[in-house]
């Protein structure tokens, strides 16, 4: 920017607009060390001097919709969730933070957990199944695909209705004429069918009558897929 403008300011003197948040996940140094980590951020480049910080003060995602009774509720919750992230909760003890959860926000002791979740976020799935806005309006986050498994299939029992399975395509493309009988024996159709890779479904699929799917890809357009 400096060759193109002839001017030795940062960014040859254009207005940058920079975008992120501090709180979320640092960047991913490999094999680097906490050291590192931290070098690599911006806020350790030489151009950081130079930088304007903005803050956002109103989290519009949690009042778009809100009662005027729930506004306050929420207020409270965006503030402790700010707090949360700048580290003014909890008591530092050798580097460590020990940090009390609010009540409202637990699921209590029970010998199944994964289902008191789901009645939490999902309260009367059974009668409200058929109303797409039931399950636009909340959702639940998993740290691993394995989790977000475990949560589907469990969802997926609660929903009446027969199952239909549907299997994915698990053999070789034959272009490769020359690899194919290399290639059969190193990607054998239980290697194929146990891949789980984020994007992309599973080798077994299985639905019901009203269950929510989301595409992955553009299948029909005309059609609304």
């Amino acid at each position: 920017m400096k060759d193109i403008f002839k001017c030795e300011m940062t960014f040859g003197g254009k207005v940058m607009v920079f975008g992120g948040d501090f709180r979320q996940i640092l960047l991913v140094v490999p094999n680097g060390s906490r050291r590192d980590i931290v070098n690599a951020s911006i806020t350790s480049s030489y151009i950081w001097s130079t930088c304007k910080v903005l803050t956002l003060t109103k989290n519009m995602r949690l009042t778009v919709g809100a009662n005027t009774s729930d506004i306050d509720e929420i207020k409270a919750f965006a503030d402790w969730l700010l707090d949360l992230g700048e580290g003014k909760i909890g008591d530092s003890d050798d580097c460590e933070v020990v940090i009390d959860i609010p009540e409202d926000l637990l699921i209590k002791c029970s010998e199944d957990p994964m289902s008191d979740l789901i009645d939490f976020v999902y309260p009367s799935l059974l009668q409200l199944y058929k109303d797409k806005d039931y399950f636009a309006e909340r959702a639940l986050l998993a740290p691993t695909n394995e989790v977000v498994q475990e949560i589907n299939e469990k969802l997926l029992d609660s929903f009446p209705g027969d199952e239909v399975e549907y299997l994915s395509s698990d053999s070789i493309c034959q272009t490769d004429q020359g690899k194919n009988e290399a290639n059969a024996r190193l990607y054998s159709p239980d290697i194929l069918n146990g891949l789980k890779i984020s994007g992309l479904p599973n080798h077994r699929l299985v639905l019901k009558v009203g269950v929510p799917v989301m595409l992955l890809r553009n299948i029909d357009q005309q059609n609304g897929l």
